[in-house]
């Protein structure tokens, strides 16, 4: 009788190891989350640059509300970008150099700005819980003026030498390369102004129809120089100074 009892318990002892055993199987639930403590922070994706839509490139934006005889209101556009919370949109008014942001949560915003002015816009991508930031194309627009027929050009953009840039010591010869568009596409000429940083006057290297010009440098100066872009209605407009030194 003993011996019966003793393989009864027996028993009673391999069942409940076995139930024990059993939840060990391939039901082990969720794994826990990857990151998000002190020790494996959460990594938050890198936002993606937006592709910008209207005002379009090189264009004259006539879609704005009226508000008043000098400003309008324009919905800027972009597609949304990847990985993105919010966008800060960039204008430049090219005739003054002055910039402003605005902030927008989603891909458009509407932003009064003033008419008959020329603007270059751009959009950057931000997200939550990063710094990092990326950023679209910039793009050039004309916003409609009251009795406008033909728009001066767009101020011309430095292309060679870069600006700020510094060319090794001992180059004698630059050639300065800019470029520049027009709404009208009737550019006819350009006059380049050329000079040593802080000089007066910087001397007019004559009127030209290409968009590059060689000028001499010495080594350890610092020169600057601009462009004025005319169109066949005598409209023009004038660039910002460019600046580059020549290593001594």
């Amino acid at each position: 009788m003993k011996k019966f009892y003793s393989l009864l318990i027996l028993g009673f002892c391999l069942v409940a190891l076995g139930a024990c055993g059993g939840s060990g199987g391939d039901d082990d639930g969720p794994p826990p989350p990857m990151g998000g403590d002190d020790d494996d922070p959460m990594v938050v994706p890198d936002p993606t640059a937006a592709t910008l839509i209207f005002p379009e490139d090189d264009t004259e934006c006539n879609e704005g509300e009226t508000v008043s005889d000098t400003e309008s209101t324009v919905t800027f556009r972009w597609n949304a970008s990847q990985n993105t919370d919010s966008y800060s949109v960039t204008l430049t008014n090219l005739s003054t150099g002055t910039s402003f942001n605005t902030i927008a949560n989603s891909n458009e915003a509407p932003i009064t700005i003033l008419r008959g002015t020329p603007y270059e816009w751009f959009v950057t991508s931000r997200a939550n819980g990063t710094n990092a930031t990326a950023q679209s194309l910039t793009w050039r627009f004309y916003n409609e003026g009251p009795g406008i027929e033909n728009y001066a050009p767009f101020p011309a953009e430095a292309v060679n030498p870069n600006r700020g840039a510094t060319l090794p010591s001992g180059t004698t010869s630059v050639t300065l390369e800019w470029s520049a568009s027009d709404v009208d596409g009737d550019i006819e000429d350009y006059e380049v102004f050329f000079g040593l940083q802080g000089a007066t006057t910087n001397t007019s290297q004559g009127t030209l129809t290409e968009t590059s010009l060689v000028v001499t440098v010495e080594s350890g100066n610092t020169y600057e120089w601009s462009v004025v872009v005319s169109d066949s209605q005598d409209n023009a407009s004038t660039s910002e100074t460019f600046l580059f030194r020549v290593g001594e």
